[in-house]
């Protein structure tokens, strides 16, 4: 199996728990695109690739389509399967995934894609695609127009290195892809509330690079995360905040 990247490796091993407990879920918004864009309906097949812990697997599943979760970190496929035992959870990566050609009607990534956004894995996605087949790309996006949310990004962006980030927007460099026709974006907002240790600090340990780190460097993030709850206006006192987002879909087709 292709290796992974570093920060992928180590982070999403050590801290698959905090990744499980502070990662948010997704708009309810998301089941109207994944039938109407994506088609996923009963007889149908999807793949979760890069399912991580499952947060998204359990919206594939009212669609009443077969779904299929596919993860190369045995740590996060194992919080998946004692979640959702009755999903098939398989060790793959994007550039291997172990099913036939045109096996499947639809391939999922949420918050995975920009991880293997490359040639290889495009041409993996495509030959497991039945022609007429979707890919649909899914992101929560941090609302960095609200203060909190700006400091929480200036504590982590020292720390990212070499790692595939989303908004750096290099994911894009693979479009068009060869077999695949253009690529379309659907945009929802969304709001993940909860406690401010789960939704904040859980959320931001939970980060590939911060999660690699030592466990003294750690501390020391979470000590600053603790210090924005502690003192920022919107946060400081409460017992429940609202972390805004805005969730981007991407979706394109597979062509014959």
């Amino acid at each position: 199996m292709t290796a992974i990247h570093h920060a992928a490796a180590q982070g999403f091993s050590a801290q698959a728990d905090a990744y499980a407990r502070g990662r948010p879920d997704y708009p309810a918004g998301l089941a109207d695109w994944l039938r109407d864009t994506l088609g996923l309906a009963p007889g149908k097949t999807v793949v979760d690739l890069g399912a991580g812990t499952g947060k998204f697997t359990p919206l594939l599943l009212p669609s009443g389509a077969t779904v299929i979760a596919v993860e190369p970190v045995a740590q996060m496929r194992a919080q998946l399967t004692s979640k959702l035992p009755t999903v098939t959870a398989l060790e793959g990566s994007a550039e291997s995934m172990p099913l036939p050609d045109g096996s499947v009607d639809a391939v999922v990534c949420a918050q995975a894609f920009h991880w293997f956004a490359n040639t290889a894995a495009m041409r993996e996605i495509r030959r497991v695609l039945r022609p007429g087949g979707k890919l649909g790309l899914v992101w929560n996006v941090r609302d960095e127009s609200v203060g909190w949310v700006a400091k929480l990004t200036q504590i982590m962006t020292p720390f990212e290195g070499d790692a595939p980030r989303f908004y750096r927007g290099d994911w894009k460099k693979v479009f068009p892809a060869e077999g695949f026709g253009p690529l379309g974006l659907t945009r929802m907002p969304y709001t993940h509330s909860g406690p401010p240790e789960q939704v904040v600090v859980d959320r931001v340990m939970s980060v590939s690079f911060i999660a690699s780190l030592p466990a003294a460097k750690q501390d020391a993030v979470r000590a600053q995360l603790r210090e924005v709850i502690a003192t920022d206006p919107a946060l400081q006192g409460r017992d429940e905040v609202a972390f805004p987002y805005s969730t981007e879909a991407y979706c394109c087709e597979r062509r014959a």
